[in-house]
């Protein structure tokens, strides 16, 4: 269940891939919603995104954070830890948990091989915050979402934490500090 995510949205974005235009590595971005952008950073984790807008304009949602609740056993073997609360509290451990490189980048979401399935029935409050890891541009946009007391949520900063809103909250401040 995914528990943790950021929004990158366009051109106007300072933290986007798009920022500074389109290129090779965020092509994908330019694409149909429902495709995994996937891309390699810090020579050591592989970074898992949905582009999330129409076809042209660039943004997608990056996964953060899952709770695992089905393929246990392998995702633990992949990250090497029998710890849960470790297997997939971040965007690295979260890719490398489901095996997932840059050999998805591309794929079709609404295919049979790689797909996403609706939302829990069960009602979570859900808390707005800054990016995280993102530097100076764009951290003050409230687009990082994750259910909160969830132990699968990466940590973040001082700042973070206290610069964490109820959803209702960061809608009254449309989603800016």
């Amino acid at each position: 269940m995914i528990v943790e995510t950021e929004a990158y949205h366009g051109p106007d974005d300072p933290a986007c891939h798009a920022f500074k235009g389109r290129t090779a590595r965020n092509e994908v971005m330019f694409g149909k919603p429902g495709f995994l952008y996937v891309y390699f950073t810090y020579g050591n984790h592989y970074m898992l995104n949905v582009v999330t807008e129409k076809e042209g304009f660039p943004a997608a949602v990056l996964l953060r954070g899952l709770e695992p609740l089905y393929g246990i056993e392998e995702m633990a073997r992949r990250r090497n830890t029998e710890d849960i609360g470790n297997i997939s509290s971040g965007p690295g451990k979260l890719a490398r948990s489901l095996g997932i490189t840059t050999a998805q980048n591309g794929a079709d979401l609404t295919g049979s091989k790689i797909y996403m399935t609706g939302p829990s029935t069960i009602r979570r409050s859900i808390i707005a915050s800054p990016r995280i890891g993102i530097g100076e541009g764009g951290a003050e946009r409230l687009w990082r979402f994750f259910l909160a007391d969830n132990p699968h949520v990466s940590k973040g900063s001082k700042m973070i934490r206290e610069n964490s809103y109820a959803l209702k909250a960061a809608r009254q401040m449309a989603f800016v500090k």
